[in-house]
This record gives C-alpha cells, structure tokens and sequence, in this order.
C-alpha cells in the first residue's frame, strides 16, 4: 500500500510541489506516514512525519525546502512502528544518498548485521534502509553502477527510487516484483508506484519489468539490465480519467472504499450474477462466492472486512 513519486526537471519548476501533490494522489492506497527528500544547494534535505500528507504539507510550510530533484513516499508499517524516523526516504551515514522503497527485504537481518559489523549506522527498524547502506558501501562510478551493485545481494521484493547529492539531477530506479512506472514529460522526468499520481503533468508513462533500472535526469531517461545493457521499453499513453482514483471527497480511503463497494455491487456484482446460469444463482445465501465461466466475484459481508483483505494483499503485492 506505499506510494513512491519522485521528479526531476530542467528548472522551470520546483520539485516540492509537485512531489505533495503526487502524495495526494496516492493517499487511496492507505498509508501511516509520509516524507519527501530533495536534492538541495546545501545537498540532501528530507522533511518526514507520521501522519497524512496534509501534515507533511503544513511542515514544508513551515520549513521550506527548495529544488528541482526529489523523492517522496507514503509508507504503510510493516517492519517497525509508524513513526518519523521510520518514514520513508531514509539515508545513508553520510547523508548524501536518499532512497524510498515498496516491498519487503527478506534478508534484511542479515544484512543489517553485516553492515553494522561494516561500520554502518542504523537509524531506523526498517528493512528498506539496508538498500540505502547497501548502495553507500557498493562500487561504481555512477549512482546507477552502485544501485545494480547493491541489489546483487538483495533477497525480496523492491520498487526503488534513489538520489544522490553527488549527482545533482539523477534518479535512479529499479524494480523486482513491486510496480514501478515512469512518466516522461518535455525536459521533466517522473517515478511513481502508480500512473494517479503523475497524471496531472503527463499521461505517457513507461512500464518498468522486473530486473529493470532506469536512469532519469532532465535531459532524459534510459533503462539499462543488470548487466548494463539498454532495454527498450514502449512509451504507453493512460487514456483513465483522473476521477477513477479521487477521494471523491471523503477524508480516509476507507470511507472511499465503502463508497466504492456499494458502487461495485450496483454495477458490477448484481448484473454479473444475474447474468449468470441459473444454477448458480442457487443454493445457500450465506455463501460469499460466485463463480461463472469468466472468474470470479468476491461479496465481503462488510466494508471493514473487504477493506482489510484488500489493504493485505496490496502489502503482500507491494
């Protein structure tokens, strides 16, 4: 359920907004907090919290930070308490590498400990932020070389999105079972875990695969395997309105899905059973599944229950 944005342009505006804006976005999926990190003049700046994006919002205000290259997440807790320390981006010792991530580390013990007997120093419960030490300790001439380094020893599951203070303008990104897409715009670039949160500002969008890194800076984007090798992937135009993943003015995703339950069961569930053969629209009431020839329709007996199943399995998923 954590949601991943990250953009870098030529100048002509400023990355905050447009990274608070991408949360906005992604605030359907349910999340406990929130963060962003931008590239600076006085290098890396992160501002996070535990809370909703509206919050991080009021903290940006308050403490402004200004650049035109950055990362945000929103995190669902998973591996540590909900708190600001554990929130996503999450750094590296000396503080010039940020990086936020979906999915789940399964080695990420083993590597703590092997990085901590290295020398490094942990600040948080997460497993995310063995990549950050993993990539600091890593060789390579560039952030991208350090990344494909560093995930080499990476067991589990990861949409990343990586900057660096050293390379002012690059994002680095790489998939392996955790969507993970880029928007490509006139000299501006994005990263996000889902198409809702970069629509505003374009609707071409490119499809990472698993194994994929992709290198973004102003001038523009490639992907590369794990060996380097130039992959190419098409350039998809998003054709869904925006208002298929709003709010739709409610103040919790979970209010939303009780909105969105009853408009599934009017459009959906109802006509997609009583399309269905006779035999088997009988039997026992009680029962929670029907199945006809096309798949299957899954009626949670509450919102609460579904909401649960769903918010599971998006973990699960990444």
């Amino acid at each position: 359920m954590c949601g991943i944005i990250g953009y870098t342009g030529d100048g002509r505006r400023e990355a905050g907004p447009i990274l608070l804006a991408g949360l906005r976005r992604l605030e359907y999926r349910g999340y406990d907090s929130a963060g962003v990190a931008l590239q600076s003049d006085s290098g890396l700046v992160t501002r996070k919290l535990a809370g909703r994006v509206a919050g991080l919002q009021a903290l940006l205000d308050r403490r402004p930070l200004h650049g035109v290259t950055g990362i945000a997440h929103t995190r669902w807790a998973t591996h540590g308490a909900p708190t600001p320390r554990n929130a996503h981006p999450h750094v590296d010792c000396r503080e010039t590498l940020a990086l936020v991530h979906n999915g789940i580390v399964e080695n990420a013990d083993a590597l703590r400990a092997a990085l901590e007997r290295a020398g490094h120093t942990f600040r948080t419960e997460t497993d995310t932020e063995t990549l950050v030490h993993l990539i600091e300790d890593s060789p390579g001439d560039t952030l991208e070389a350090r990344v494909i380094s560093a995930l080499e020893n990476v067991v589990g599951t990861y949409g990343i999105a990586v900057i660096s203070a050293d390379e002012p303008g690059k994002i680095v990104v790489a998939r392996q079972g955790s969507p993970v897409l880029l928007g490509i715009g006139e000299n501006e670039y994005f990263v996000a875990s889902d198409a809702s949160a970069i629509l505003e500002y374009t609707r071409s969008v490119v499809h990472l695969d698993d194994g994929d890194i992709a290198v973004l800076t102003p001038d523009g984007y490639h992907v590369i395997d794990r060996q380097a090798h130039v992959q190419l992937r098409e350039v998809d135009d998003v054709t869904w309105d925006l208002d298929a993943i709003e709010l739709k003015g409610f103040a919790r995703w979970r209010c939303t899905f009780r909105w969105r339950r009853r408009a599934l069961q009017r459009d959906q569930v109802v006509p997609e059973l009583n399309d269905a053969p006779p035999n088997q629209n009988r039997g026992n009431k009680k029962k929670d599944r029907r199945r006809d020839e096309r798949g299957t329709v899954i009626v949670f007996p509450n919102p609460v229950h579904g909401y649960l199943v769903i918010a599971r399995c998006h973990q699960m998923i990444g």
